[in-house]
């Protein structure tokens, strides 16, 4: 490490300390409320006139479909107007949620002819959010998408060239990337607070029957009351079933398994932490070891990925697991591993642990020194002492923890980024580009997994490698 790294790495750091010291907060911990003030002290409602307003539609009201209608709607300036999903029972809760003047459909076309919705929000099943993204900006709407962008590796072409020919603002719902702690440890990474990174380990596991997807069925679900062949789109015809309708994520022809769920979060904070564009070999493994109710999507993926050297960062490996058999009640965490230290990121916090190694190998204990003559001992300690000087001491930086204040909310803020990017035209930092590269390696870990093979990967393009 040269000098002006080490320098700079130490005043960032002390830089931090003084100021935690200032707001009158324990050095090693401290929260940036400066930077929670747009949910803490939004602007009111009337700073934002009719033309600034914007409106939205939900497309898949489900889980996640509410949740984001919920978020959405709770900051000033946003309203939604129209509601779209395959099941009727959603959309009378709709109705009873937000009123009865609300526009409902079971045809997302009608959401995207109406003139007067300037953004979408796509909540539905994987297998629609390719096809229903490219609608969308080629009719000028704005798009709010969940992850993964895209159901197979060979979609995310054609989704990133229809958001740069349109110019619309296209966000991905991955809320990490907007988090003020996962902003805090990107700051500390490039700071070298530990050093040059070796590897990292990513896990998100679960252990309950819902963390599993399996998800509550309506009683009165019926072809009758789901639109069954819209459902389907360009998977496989099948006869109707409640179960794939209402636990898609179980199935490949609709979702994405544990990867394009749950691996896509942490390849996003992993990426916007390092500033990578993502690794360029990828081998996975795993299967079904517990849920076996008939879902053909594993249950336990685990996965080593090589990343390239580049100028954001050394070349560093990457291993990652979902466990939803996880009795060990481990939960998840993301964990940096440096030269001189380790980062723990987690959702509302981030914590760096200082252990500076030294070059230098010392003699004794579990070493072969104890094997040689006596003789020997003294003659290689006359060496040592030699070719190996006493240095001066160092001093170790402080280790170091950041948490969000307590009400804090990286949803909010991630939408908060989505609606700056369409009323501002702010850049919007999870686009279909950074998307793909998040969501490419994790598709590509289960296709590693069912071809039983490594797959080479292109980070700067987001494509899978032509091989030779």
């Amino acid at each position: 490490m040269n000098r002006s790294t080490t320098r700079s790495r130490r005043d960032f750091l002390q830089k931090m300390l003084s100021t935690a010291a200032l707001a009158g907060i324990t050095p090693t911990i401290w929260s940036e409320t400066l930077h929670a003030h747009q949910l803490l002290d939004p602007p009111t409602p009337q700073a934002y006139t009719a033309n600034s307003r914007v409106n939205i539609a939900v497309i898949g009201m489900g889980i996640m479909g509410f949740s984001n209608a919920e978020t959405s709607t709770a900051l000033p300036g946003v309203q939604l107007v129209a509601a779209c999903d395959l099941y009727t029972g959603r959309l009378d809760r709709a109705r009873e949620v937000y009123g009865k003047e609300l526009f409902t459909t079971r045809n997302y076309k009608e959401i995207l002819d109406r003139k007067d919705i300037d953004a979408v929000i796509i909540a539905t099943s994987d297998h629609w959010h390719d096809r229903i993204t490219i609608e969308a900006l080629n009719r000028g709407k704005h798009v709010y998408c969940e992850k993964p962008m895209v159901h197979k590796l060979e979609e995310g072409a054609e989704v990133i060239a229809t958001q740069k020919k349109t110019g619309k603002v296209l966000q991905v719902g991955s809320q990490r990337v907007s988090s003020i702690v996962t902003r805090k440890a990107q700051e500390l990474f490039e700071a070298k607070a530990i050093g040059d990174l070796v590897m990292v380990e990513a896990w998100m596991d679960r252990h309950s029957a819902n963390g599993a997807w399996q998800y509550s069925i309506p009683t009165d679900a019926s072809p009758t009351t789901v639109d069954w062949e819209s459902f389907l789109g360009d998977a496989p015809r099948v006869p109707f079933d409640p179960v794939r309708f209402f636990r898609w994520r179980n199935y490949r022809d609709y979702g994405t398994g544990v990867a394009g769920d749950l691996f896509v979060h942490l390849f996003s904070a992993l990426h916007t932490v390092t500033s990578s564009a993502g690794p360029n070999r990828i081998y996975a493994s795993g299967g079904l070891r517990y849920w076996k109710d008939g879902r053909d999507a594993p249950d336990l993926i685990l996965g080593v990925y090589d990343y390239p050297e580049t100028a954001q960062h050394p070349a560093f490996n990457l291993q990652m697991r979902v466990n939803f058999v996880d009795g060990s009640e481990d939960g998840e965490g993301l964990r940096f591993i440096g030269t001189d230290g380790v980062m723990h990121l987690g959702w509302d916090s981030v914590k760096v642990v200082r252990h500076k190694i030294s070059k230098v190998p010392t003699y004794g204990g579990w070493d072969s020194f104890e094997t040689f003559t006596a003789g020997q001992q003294k003659e290689f300690e006359q060496w040592y002492k030699v070719n190996h000087p006493a240095s001066t001491p160092v001093i170790q930086d402080s280790d170091l923890e950041f948490r969000a204040p307590e009400k804090y909310s990286a949803n909010i803020d991630h939408h908060l980024a989505f609606y700056a990017g369409v009323r501002e035209g702010k850049p919007i930092k999870e686009d279909a580009l950074f998307s793909m590269r998040a969501a490419g390696p994790a598709l590509a870990s289960n296709k590693s997994v069912f071809d039983k093979k490594i797959i080479l990967w292109d980070p700067v393009t987001a494509r899978e490698a032509v091989t030779k």
